[in-house]
């Protein structure tokens, strides 16, 4: 099905969020569904709540929650903790005194710091996914889920119209041509423009200065947020937008579909590849219902619900991605790289050099 826009998917999304406040997380079908109907021996045997610890935009289709409850038992609980630095700080902050049983949600980029901190325990699921997605320090913690890469993306439809060739690589973006043409959300206030950023800092090494000094002289806008770039200023997604090169994800193209092709394209030699990992936090009241929790996830069910429930790509071989992903939003084949344990160690130098940059 195609979807007619990213603020329409999206909206979808961050309004059920925000409806669903810390009680069960879900969009989507209301009717029940005939594996939901009834219970099994398991369901029998367990009870009680199971508490996920997530960010703001986790989101299931009701139908698997209540498929979940049916058949473990449990009564899934999520508490929301805002965007996934807040929620790696905060899963930090309470190591000792854990808030939830489960997170989902810390990526990549975030995982070293409640890592160190503790914050989860050994975790061994039923089912194992691709190593390629696996953390090399913590994979015995930390349990891939789903991953999308953050690309630059272009609104094709206005190079079209101005008969400009789109831009293809982060060198590129400090092209006089595209003067005054990018925005991207901040490296300090959003997931994905730190991720922006680390790609930055993979092509560039130490030069990445440079780079950015070069990328805001050329007319660079940076703005808090992801809606705030693609709503606000990306042409293609506001009708009031002057900016048609964003920072966003390689699966924003299947959203942009009319008529049956896209108007946008993700710059596929631009991406740093996110992935999101759950995990059973250390100390938490119900461990057992955090391990079933994790082995749902996993499952087929929701594995191929996660395109259609949180825009993300699932991590297990056999799911089922919608059609409109397979041809309009390709990824990456080599994205770029920068380890955890990187990150951790050089986070606050180059977000304090970053701020200095683009403060200039």
């Amino acid at each position: 099905m195609h979807r007619p826009s990213v603020r329409a998917a999206l909206t979808t999304v961050l309004a059920t969020v925000a409806l669903a406040g810390c009680s069960l997380a879900g969009t989507g079908d209301e009717a029940q569904d005939p594996a939901t109907s009834s219970s099994d021996g398991a369901a029998a045997e367990a009870g009680g709540p199971v508490v996920l610890a997530t960010h703001e935009s986790f989101t299931l289709p009701k139908k698997l929650v209540r498929q979940f409850e049916a058949e473990t038992g449990y009564e899934l609980e999520v508490r929301a903790a805002g965007d996934a630095g807040t929620l790696a700080t905060k899963l930090s902050l309470t190591a000792d005194n854990p808030i939830a049983d489960a997170a989902f949600g810390i990526d990549n980029t975030f995982a070293s710091r409640p890592l160190d901190e503790g914050a989860f325990a050994e975790v061994t699921p039923t089912l194992t996914p691709p190593a390629e997605y696996a953390l090399a320090e913590g994979g015995d913690r930390l349990v891939p889920i789903d991953s999308a890469s953050v690309c630059v993306n272009v609104d094709t439809a206005w190079f079209d119209a101005e008969g400009i060739e789109a831009p293809r690589t982060l060198a590129d973006l400090t092209d006089p041509a595209y003067a005054d043409l990018l925005v991207t959300p901040g490296a300090s206030t959003s997931s994905p423009g730190m991720a922006f950023f680390l790609a930055t800092v993979a092509e560039y090494g130490d030069d990445w200065p440079a780079y950015w000094t070069d990328l805001l002289a050329n007319g660079a806008k940076v703005v808090d947020g992801w809606e705030d770039a693609y709503y606000g200023d990306f042409t293609a997604g506001s009708e009031t937008g002057t900016r048609p090169i964003v920072v966003s994800y390689d699966s924003s193209p299947a959203f942009t579909v009319t008529d049956g092709a896209t108007t946008t394209a993700a710059l596929l030699d631009t991406c740093f590849r996110q992935v999101e990992y759950a995990g059973v936090l250390a100390g938490a009241d119900n461990p057992d219902g955090a391990e079933a929790l994790i082995d749902f996830l996993l499952g087929d069910a929701v594995q191929s619900a996660l395109p259609e429930s949180m825009y993300v790509f699932p991590v297990m071989p056999d799911a089922t991605v919608p059609a409109d992903w397979a041809e309009f939003a390709p990824q990456p084949t080599d994205p770029y790289e920068v380890t955890p344990e990187e990150i951790s160690a050089n986070r606050e130098q180059w977000l304090t050099e970053w701020t200095d940059v683009i403060s200039r």
